[in-house]
């Protein structure tokens, strides 16, 4: 690949990104109110996507075989526990990741 192509590609995934960044912005500019679907689908969709990360995640598990997936379920039970507690996304997700690199690294080899 060339330069000049490699280039273009990194261009063409920041316009599209900040395109889909301001977009919002820009149709629901405050002089408006927003249209009661798009409130619904900013209240339900979040916890859905969390749903079908969490079900992806575990779909490989062999639940026969040890450690029938105590990994997954100990980070998935601590994430959840975090973020009811703290409410921070960033927080819950960062210390459920690292405590399951942490769990299959050293503790579940």
């Amino acid at each position: 690949m060339t330069f000049g192509k490699a280039l273009a590609m990194v261009l063409v995934a920041a316009a599209c990104t900040f395109a889909t960044r301001v977009a919002p912005f820009l149709l629901f500019n405050g002089k408006k109110p927003i249209p009661p679907l798009v409130r619904y689908l900013g209240e339900a969709l979040p916890p859905a996507v969390i749903a079908l990360l969490v079900v992806y995640c575990v779909k490989s598990v062999d639940w026969l075989a040890a450690p029938h997936g105590a990994p997954e379920l100990l980070c998935i039970a601590v994430t959840a526990l975090l973020h009811i507690w703290k409410r921070s996304n960033l927080l819950s997700i960062g210390v459920g990741t690292a405590l399951y690199m942490f769990l299959v690294q050293a503790v579940f080899i």
